[in-house]
């Protein structure tokens, strides 16, 4: 239906490629002999194929959506045609959240990235200062079990 699945492919493949600095074949095979080196370029390579089965999902369900727009007259589109349509759009919307996690991936300057305590399994952040208390203060001129009381 349209180009731009080749657009959105080709430029994280690039990506990919300028952030690794290898060819995105050559990537996949230093990935698949030695997934842990690196953890980044592991994920890199599994968003990026998630990201084609994606891509390829939605080529289907456009061309099955072209193909029961053209078997059908111009007017209101039935049920089939409407499922089809809905079905294009969530392929859309499985390829466009792939191809977000995957410029997050890259970006090594986003938000969340930097500093300790950021993913799960990394070093707790250390502790700045005494936590805020969560407990209600009394009120002066009440009594403790007043102000307790209002809040049960």
């Amino acid at each position: 239906m349209s180009d731009d699945s080749d657009d959105v492919m080709g430029v994280l493949a690039t990506r990919i490629e300028e952030r690794f600095r290898m060819s995105l074949p050559a990537l996949r095979r230093a990935v698949a002999v030695a997934p842990h080196a690196s953890p980044d370029a592991t994920d890199a390579v599994r968003w990026y194929g998630l990201l084609a089965t994606a891509q390829e999902s939605l080529d289907r369900a456009e061309d099955a959506l072209v193909a029961i727009l053209m078997a059908e007259a111009p007017g209101e589109l039935d049920d089939p045609a409407m499922g089809a349509a809905q079905r294009v759009n969530t392929a859309v919307d499985v390829r466009d959240g792939r191809a977000m996690v995957l410029r997050f991936l890259l970006d090594p300057d986003a938000p969340g990235r930097r500093g300790p305590g950021v993913w799960r399994g990394s070093a707790p952040a250390a502790r700045r200062g005494q936590a805020p208390t969560t407990s209600i203060p009394a009120r002066p001129g009440l009594p403790v079990s007043k102000v307790q009381g209002a809040f049960r």
